[in-house]
């Protein structure tokens, strides 16, 4: 998924409310951006970190950034917008680059459950399945991503339906995506929320598979990449 305004430099001076940050560009301006992501972004909002922006001319919009990635500075970025993932992913389905998520049809945001949309169902090979997907930005050890980085009743949420579609002879899968590109592996922040992390050893107890995979991340792209293995907590 490529970005479709080329992303602009930035340094953080502070995010609040969740979807707001204060920035300033290298021009010197000061601007507020847009901040697609509810969690507590653990380690990824320092005040002075070099961030990437999106600029938009959308009259529409109030804020006319959107703030995409984190740069690290020493070769690694975490992407920080949490509908990036969808996109990526939903690029990668449909061409059939997902290893163990083939299917002749992908479609998104199909609505199951009770009041709930899953993120993909794939059909037409074998039994429908149910694939829900979690960014996964939160690093507290040396290659170890980690989900979640604050406590998700609707992620606990989720679990709970992908159950009931094994229970009724269909397929899920609990897909975590990494939009960090300094991580090898991939675990269960269990101390910052355990009722998740008992919720998910219920699931794959029933039947819900985990497929975890990281990113390729540029300030011009974000592409699904290779499988990672995942560690019981």
């Amino acid at each position: 998924m490529r970005f479709p305004t080329p992303l602009v430099p930035a340094r953080l001076i502070r995010r609040y409310k969740r979807f707001l940050a204060d920035v300033i560009l290298d021009d010197g301006r000061e601007v507020t951006a847009h901040c697609a992501n509810p969690g507590s972004m653990m380690g990824l909002a320092e005040e002075g970190m070099k961030i990437w922006l999106e600029p938009n001319d959308d009259p529409k919009k109030k804020l006319k950034f959107g703030w995409r990635l984190v740069d690290h500075e020493n070769g690694h970025f975490t992407g920080v917008d949490t509908s990036v993932p969808n996109r990526a992913l939903k690029a990668a389905l449909m061409a059939g680059e997902v290893p163990g998520l083939e299917a002749p049809e992908v479609r998104p945001e199909v609505k199951y459950g009770e009041k709930s949309r899953i993120d993909f169902l794939l059909s037409g090979a074998g039994p429908d399945c149910y694939v829900e997907v979690k960014s996964v930005t939160l690093c507290r050890q040396p290659g170890l991503a980690e989900f979640p980085d604050s406590v998700t009743a609707r992620g606990l949420k989720h679990l709970g339906e992908l159950t009931k579609i094994v229970e009724g002879g269909q397929r899920a899968v609990m897909l975590y995506l990494v939009q960090r590109t300094d991580c090898d592996r991939v675990s269960i922040a269990a101390d910052i929320d355990p009722a998740y992390a008992a919720g998910l050893t219920q699931a794959v107890a029933a039947g819900v598979e985990i497929l975890c995979f990281d990113c390729t991340i540029t300030p011009e792209a974000v592409e699904v990449g290779k499988a990672l293995p995942f560690v019981h907590a």
